[in-house]
């Protein structure tokens, strides 16, 4: 029996016991809310309308508020439901994926518009300096600041806040980045390694969605790499709803070579089939050129969570890289919501996969992952997961420098003065099992084991490079921790993955990205410091492959190489959120 059967036969368990699901829910939660007018005063007989988000499943409850302004609802099955509310005289209020969940009670408070006030604003001349009261209301009636508090108590819980630094969302706001290059170069799809200004813009809207435009630039040398993403979460949190990235990107190969142009669209979303069962589905369009040539590829992933009971969770995914909502591996004490929602955006103008050359003709590598875990919560932060995998690729990306850069097949980055090359294609099965521990509300650990293929050169010498790089099983081990300075607000990661044998691909790229953790040493220093105007100011300091390990040298026809899976760099910058 093979990899590939194991993973098929956990697709048709996880989904056989969503059927199950489907005929019996006895899991159930309830929603509780405050609905108050500008001024802050509970308002009677608004109506309340909670609709379920489930699929098949329409069913509306109709509440009223009573004389304190609060409303309260029997038992809901658990899952995600859209709160509306409405009284005369005020502009309704709407929240969309509100958690419902069987150990606790989602509290809700509720802002509603006047709309009095609101044709008071229309009025209000340019140059008129806002009252106290519209900037209140203004402030107050945002969608993205309904629902801003999340009690972490076993049984009460108040939606729409992400972590316990989390802090009201303004309706606008920003963050400016200048750093000195790639924390991966190499290739010509990725962020230019060389100094860089970056932006994100995080815009709210009426409906409660959250719109985050990003944009980089870099220049070097008479040549010039420029991206630009758009980013829709309807929701307005990361990691609930669906998603809508757009990037485009644009590099020149030299001040006389060619251009290379990117464009990548992408769309994710999740349906709660039962109160045990999540599907999360997505698909991105990849469309690039160089050279006057245009390639074009289309990607669809999908991945079925159930949830089996007393802390178990079982999940089947095929897909090419891990989901972007995912936020494994944040540093401890930063992951607020805004800090989130601009640190997707920001991840997303560098989303493209490695660029490579076959026959002349730019083509992206094409990895597909297959995975099938286990996860079990083990109590007081903890996470333990075991998961089967088989990743297939029919262009892998083999990264490195040397003489035979000058080949037809070897695509030279002008900015790192590094190569990609197409290794050929490659299949590796394995296993992974990690485990994740909130040791304190300041430090986190992370301990990962794994086994599977690389590509990694034969005895051979003299030939040409693809036909020397063959498959070998190795295994790798690896450990992280993220802790937060008290008093001083520094936030240090460090992390350092072992590998027992020589590789020049990825072992387990999905897990790396996954878990945010790279080959060998690499360490990550963020120092918030006090800031002349309103805002955040932080220092950024990142550095991977500190020992300047996994190098491996080749000989091949056209001179010697030298091919690494992990870049030795350095990376500073400064961070401006406003």
């Amino acid at each position: 029996m093979n990899l590939r059967t194991i993973i098929g036969i956990g697709l048709a368990c996880c989904l056989s016991f969503s059927a199950s699901a489907l005929k019996a829910a006895p899991n159930s939660g309830k929603i509780s809310g405050l609905v108050l007018d500008p001024a802050g005063t509970a308002q009677m007989g608004a109506t309340v309308l909670i609709t379920s988000q489930r699929l098949f499943d329409s069913s509306q409850l109709e509440l009223f508020t009573n004389d304190r302004g609060r409303f309260s609802t029997s038992a809901l099955p658990a899952g995600l439901y859209t709160v509306k509310v409405t009284l005369a005289g005020f502009l309704p209020a709407m929240q969309q994926n509100i958690q419902v969940s069987d150990q606790r009670t989602t509290l809700l408070q509720v802002m509603l518009g006047s709309v009095l006030s609101s044709f008071e604003k229309l009025r209000q001349q340019p140059n008129q300096k806002a009252q106290k009261d519209d900037w209140m209301w203004a402030l107050r009636s945002s969608a993205a600041t309904r629902s801003v508090m999340q009690f972490q108590d076993p049984h009460v819980t108040v939606a729409g806040q992400t972590g316990i630094d989390a802090v009201p969302s303004l309706s606008r706001q920003g963050r400016l980045l200048l750093s000195s290059g790639s924390d991966h170069p190499g290739s010509v799809g990725a962020l230019a390694d060389s100094p860089g200004t970056a932006f994100v813009y995080d815009m709210g809207t009426q409906s409660g969605g959250q719109l985050l435009m990003a944009g980089q630039f870099s220049t070097e040398r008479g040549a010039s790499a420029a991206s630009f993403a758009g980013e829709w979460l309807p929701s307005g949190k990361v990691g609930v709803g669906p998603v809508t990235t757009f990037v485009v990107r644009q590099s020149q190969l030299g001040p006389v070579g060619p251009t290379f142009r990117g464009l990548r669209m992408s769309h994710e979303g999740q349906l709660a089939l039962s109160d045990n069962v999540m599907v999360r589905y997505g698909s991105e369009l990849l469309v690039t050129s160089l050279m006057n040539q245009t390639t074009t590829a289309v990607r669809p992933r999908g991945e079925v969570d159930v949830k089996l009971g007393h802390g178990w969770q079982a999940a089947t995914i095929v897909a090419t890289r891990p989901w972007g909502s995912r936020d494994n591996g944040t540093p401890t004490g930063v992951s607020t919501a805004t800090g989130s929602r601009m640190d997707s955006a920001l991840n997303a103008l560098d989303g493209f996969p490695t660029v490579l050359i076959r026959r002349g003709r730019p083509i992206t590598e094409d990895d597909v992952h297959e995975e099938f875990a286990i996860s079990h919560s083990a109590g007081r932060g903890a996470q333990l997961t075991a998961a089967v995998f088989h990743d297939s690729s029919n262009h892998t990306a083999v990264m490195g420098r040397g003489g035979a850069a000058d080949a037809p097949d070897f695509l030279q980055d002008y900015f790192s003065q590094a190569f990609a090359y197409d290794g050929g294609s490659s299949s590796s099965s394995g296993a992974r099992v990690a485990y994740l521990r909130k040791v304190s509300d300041t430090t986190d650990i992370s301990a990962i084991y794994a086994y599977g293929d690389v590509l990694a050169p034969g005895a051979a010498n003299g030939k040409t490079l693809r036909s020397q790089l063959t498959p070998q099983g190795r295994h790798s081990v690896a450990a992280k921790t993220s802790t937060k300075i008290p008093h001083l607000g520094t936030i240090v990661t460090t992390s350092y993955k072992w590998v027992d044998g020589s590789a020049v691909s990825r072992l387990d790229a999905y897990g790396e990205s996954l878990y945010r953790i790279d080959p060998y040493l690499s360490l990550q220093i963020r120092q918030p410091i006090p800031a002349l105007l309103s805002g955040r100011l932080e220092i950024e300091a990142d550095a991977g492959n500190l020992l300047g390990q996994g190098y491996v040298p080749v000989a091949t026809n056209r001179g010697q190489v030298v091919l690494v899976s992990a870049y030795r760099y350095y990376r500073g910058g400064l961070s401006f959120q406003f």
